[in-house]
């Protein structure tokens, strides 16, 4: 395995050192015993991408450049798509660069996949980490965290199962009025350091009342408004409706009348999908069973 880790990243090396790529993104999570010799990244910024912190502090040893992930099971697809966006969030790679990405699987423990990105035309990327993508209230720390969040939920499900939900971020006083409470307001009356999404304290808060049927609405600097929002926007895309369910329908229309962002979860599927300007911008599967 260790061979194949390495003829690999040699061919990884190669193809950025023929496209003179800005960065190499290296899954650190399949690497054991064999790092990326510096000499050969003169000109090419190792990253390590890890959903590990024990990795993680092995990995900033070798380079200052390391991207934490969700630690949870990701396809190769979204370990690169969740790097790329936390590594332009970061200020790691920027919106001109060209990208050698190289992923595999911590189970089967191997690097298999090699992938060449152009920063600036990967839409659904970019969309999400430039200042107009995200709004301009809304902090990239907090998205990152809301994602995590809603990552955990849809993989791996609450009590065993199946969690669907919306998590709907800035213009929160827009939002407030195109929507309607369903339940009394489970935050309401508490300080708002209690009850902001950066605080860890919160995250099974967040994951109890993810069960309950509406939207979360979380201000741009983390402060969760409410829970248990009925949406009332509603999109009139008609390519959107087609296998979609209501979630997605009110992400897509209270992002179309607003400067929010939604994070959505499938209860169906376990897909999480985000949407801005009333579009889908991404959509991230969880891996085969």
């Amino acid at each position: 395995m260790k061979n194949m880790n390495k003829k690999m990243l040699s061919m990884a090396l190669d193809i950025a050192s023929e496209l003179k790529a800005n960065a190499l993104f290296v899954y650190a999570d399949v690497l054991k015993d064999y790092k990326v010799p510096k000499e050969l990244m003169k000109e090419t910024k190792l990253v390590y991408i890890t959903r590990s912190e024990e990795n993680y502090s092995e990995a900033v040893k070798v380079t200052k450049n390391v991207i934490l992930l969700p630690d949870i099971d990701l396809t190769r697809i979204g370990q690169i798509k969740i790097a790329m966006i936390r590594g332009l969030s970061a200020g790691v790679i920027k919106r001109d660069d060209k990208v050698v990405c190289v992923s595999g699987s911590p189970k089967l423990g191997r690097l298999d996949s090699i992938l060449v990105l152009e920063v600036g035309k990967e839409h659904e990327v970019f969309a999400l980490t430039d200042s107009v993508g995200l709004g301009e209230n809304v902090r990239h720390e907090v998205f990152d965290a809301v994602l995590n969040i809603a990552l955990e939920l849809a993989f791996k499900g609450r009590d065993g199962k199946p969690v669907g939900t919306i998590f709907v971020l800035g213009d929160d006083e827009k939002v407030i009025q195109l929507s309607r409470q369903m339940i009394i307001n489970p935050f309401q009356g508490y300080p708002e350091e209690d009850r902001n999404i950066l605080d860890p304290k919160l995250r099974e808060t967040l994951q109890e009342f993810a069960a309950i049927d509406g939207a979360f609405i979380i201000q741009g600097d983390g402060t969760v408004v409410t829970a248990g929002r009925h949406l009332n926007a509603a999109s009139e895309d008609p390519d959107l409706l087609k296998g979609l369910g209501s979630r997605h329908v009110a992400a897509s229309g209270i992002t179309g009348v607003t400067d929010a962002v939604a994070i959505v979860i499938s209860e169906s599927t376990g897909a999480v999908r985000i949407f801005k300007s009333g579009k889908m911008m991404m959509e991230l599967e969880p891996p085969p069973a």
